[in-house]
């Protein structure tokens, strides 16, 4: 299945990019370490793909997820092989005390790699959940920062997102916050990083679950109201590639937006995904009419879907990659914009936002304290809260 026909595009973004300045990237490989943190999610992979491929003298990569550590491994066997250098895998909490064994025993790093991230709006929907996204999207990062800066790394990169610019969410909040507080230490590393359009088919993605849905045999459910920008697993590889490489000292890399990017609904991917499957989309009324039409449709090469109107928390009905009060450079790169001179706002109220979620730790908290909170981080913080989250829909 042609990913790029699905999201409406002719031709990948970044190859132009990538081979001007491969050179470049393949001298800088060679010769350096990398630790790829959170490297066994969908960006990850990508990334880990994309620095394999060019022979680094060193290459160790941590996730949670040993069955997806598992499936790389498989993965870049079978489609690159070997390397002279040092690929190995761990299956490590970035937050734990074996993270900081690890770390010191077999650093130290040229390069340091964060793509770990609660990435969901969903995660949003409950206190726990909201307080484990601080931890990973925050917290580690600024762990990781500190870590890779006295061991005196070249360069940090971690991973953002478009829902950074001007946030209507807490993830996108949370990684605004994490943009802020690494961006101040400005004396401390080399640090760089990436606002995203939505990966397409990554994993846990509203498009990964059309996959899922076909599977079971259940019906395929989407926004129509709600568009989004989308780049393949590959391109997401290249772009955080080229911003912890290329990019210089607190620059944001984003997909610069062209003919070739450009908005598309969920509803219209699904239409087009059940055509390549060679389905006819067959649209339902309720939830409950999808459920119950899937076996009679599949004898006519139909598929039920339910479309619908978006009246959850925290959906953004446009995407951004940048706001009005940032430096931006259009001619840089072909296909890259690059934000610099990021405003990271004031470090006592970052320093009270840590200390404040410290205290919480300690005592307890509740939702409607971190929203409080992150209100009163983040300057015109506007989150929409509507009472109703994605777990409730199908």
């Amino acid at each position: 299945m042609n990913v790029l026909n699905l999201i409406g595009r002719k031709k990948e973004l970044f190859q132009e990019d990538i081979n001007i300045h491969n050179i470049i990237l393949m001298e800088k490989i060679e010769k350096s370490s990398f630790l790829v943190v959170g490297g066994a999610g969908s960006i990850g992979q990508a990334v880990v793909k994309e620095i394999f491929s060019r022979n680094p003298k060193k290459i160790h990569v941590v996730d949670i997820s040993e069955n997806n550590l598992v499936e790389l491994v498989r993965d870049i066997r079978s489609s690159f092989g070997y390397i002279d250098g040092d690929f190995r895998t761990f299956a490590i909490d970035v937050g734990s005390i074996e993270f900081d064994v690890f770390f010191n025993a077999e650093g130290p790093y040229d390069y340091v790699l964060n793509l770990s991230a609660l990435k969901h709006v969903r995660s949003e929907k409950d206190p726990y959940t909201l307080m484990r996204m601080v931890d990973v999207n925050i917290l580690n990062t600024i762990k990781t920062v500190e870590m890779a800066a006295e061991k005196n790394a070249k360069k940090y990169f971690c991973v953002s997102t478009d829902k950074a610019a001007n946030p209507v969410n807490m993830m996108g909040a949370s990684k605004r916050i994490m943009e802020m507080c690494i961006l101040r230490n400005n004396s401390m590393i080399p640090i760089s990083t990436a606002r995203f359009a939505n990966v397409a088919f990554s994993d846990g993605s509203l498009l990964y679950g059309f996959n899922r849905r076909i599977e079971k045999m259940q019906p395929i459910s989407a926004p129509r109201d709600v568009r989004r920008y989308f780049v393949t697993p590959q391109e997401s590889g290249q772009l955080c590639l080229m911003s912890a490489l290329l990019g210089k000292h607190m620059e944001i890399f984003f997909p610069k937006l062209d003919g070739e990017l450009h908005l598309v609904s969920f509803s219209e991917i699904a239409e087009k995904y059940l055509s390549a499957r060679g389905l006819e989309p067959y649209l339902c009324s309720s939830e409950d009419e999808a459920r119950s039409k899937v076996k009679e449709l599949y004898k006519k090469n139909k598929w039920p879907c339910y479309f619908f109107d978006s009246d959850t928390t925290g959906e953004k009905p446009f995407e951004e990659f940048f706001t009005t009060s940032e430096n931006v450079n259009f001619t840089k790169y072909i296909a890259l914009g690059v934000i610099s001179e990021i405003e990271y706002g004031d470090s006592k109220v970052l320093n009270s936002f840590i200390e404040e979620i410290q205290q919480m730790k300690t005592r307890g908290w509740s939702r409607y304290e971190l929203i409080q909170l992150f209100n009163k981080t983040i300057p015109n913080f506007d989150h929409i809260e509507k009472g109703k989250f994605l777990d409730g829909r199908m």
